[in-house]
């Protein structure tokens, strides 16, 4: 396809690339994290902020905590974490698809409100990720959640952090993580070194903002050596032993090539893996035109891969 999705075509041709900058990036957070909008009032969705423990000598945070308000007995959770480049964002901007999964699955989600880049680079917006899923697990008889069901998932750069979140998680072998959904990750800082990107149909993020949201996280140039799968999850060596994963991207997409790679890495070691390619789909698609019939495709497409793995047996 070399024309944008018949569906998201008419909105499409009027949207910025986007770029997060030096000049613009305080600018941004602020707008990003102004005031903490007024809970939903919905009888069958409970909404609580919740203030979390850092991980050892890091500062405590913020937890938007949504459950059902008549779930019976405990249910599965997913730990969500909010996009924006690593640079800004909020755990409120996701808030109407959050409240559509508690709806549609009948599970808890907690998204987590993590330090940003750049004044925080990494591993502090990952320390937090995974202060976050470990309170959930270690919390999860007191807030009626099943310790044993709990997925971790985000969007771009919030779908790299829950990809980071995996990898930790694996490797201290502490909690038990379900399921990873990644929509549309922010995955690889080697991509801000290709020449070779046809950048004239992106949207919502340029290789500009890509370059700067990588330096800003990592706290130095990107594509260079010594950069920590869990920054950068596919400088991970061994994909082997994580969780089920569904990874979602559209065709426009800066993080496409990545995307896909990863996804075909995690099957071929072994993960069980759905990949969903949107043809003509740009960054951020699914916000910008939610009632959009392929974005409700996109949408059923992952909560139809997470239902299996929430609603497991325990063994």
């Amino acid at each position: 396809m070399t024309s944008f999705h018949p569906d998201l075509l008419p909105v499409a041709r009027f949207i910025p690339k986007g770029s997060v900058t030096p000049w613009n990036v305080q600018i941004l957070q602020r707008l990003t994290r102004r005031g903490v909008p007024k809970l939903p009032t919905a009888d069958d969705v409970t909404v609580e902020d919740v203030t979390v423990p850092g991980a050892e000598g890091a500062p405590a945070f913020r937890v938007r905590l949504y459950r059902p308000t008549d779930g019976v007995g405990p249910v599965p959770a997913l730990v969500w974490f909010h996009g924006g480049g690593y640079m800004i964002g909020s755990p409120e901007q996701d808030q109407r698809n959050l409240i559509a999964m508690v709806r549609e699955l009948g599970i808890a989600v907690a998204a987590v409100q993590y330090r940003l880049a750049p004044q925080h680079p990494f591993p502090a917006p990952a320390d937090d990720g995974y202060a976050g899923l470990r309170w959930l697990h270690d919390q999860a008889e007191t807030l009626g959640i099943r310790p044993d069901r709990i997925a971790i998932g985000g969007a771009s750069a919030g779908g790299g952090l829950a990809a980071g979140v995996a990898l930790m998680a694996h490797d201290r072998a502490e909690v038990p993580v379900a399921f990873q959904l990644l929509i549309y990750p922010m995955l690889d800082d080697r991509t801000v070194l290709r020449t070779d990107i046809d950048t004239s149909r992106l949207r919502m993020w340029s290789t500009r903002g890509n370059a700067f949201g990588w330096t800003s996280y990592l706290g130095s140039q990107p594509g260079g050596p010594g950069v920590s799968p869990y920054a950068a999850p596919s400088r991970s060596l061994d994909l082997s032993g994580l969780p089920p994963a569904w990874v979602g991207v559209g065709t426009f997409d800066l993080f496409h090539d990545e995307d896909v790679a990863y996804a075909e890495r995690l099957s071929a070691a072994g993960v069980p893996c759905q990949l969903h390619v949107v043809p003509g789909a740009y960054h951020g698609f699914d916000g910008v035109s939610p009632k959009a019939a392929v974005v409700k495709q996109f949408h059923q497409s992952y909560v139809d891969a997470m239902r299996p793995a929430l609603f497991a047996p325990s063994t």
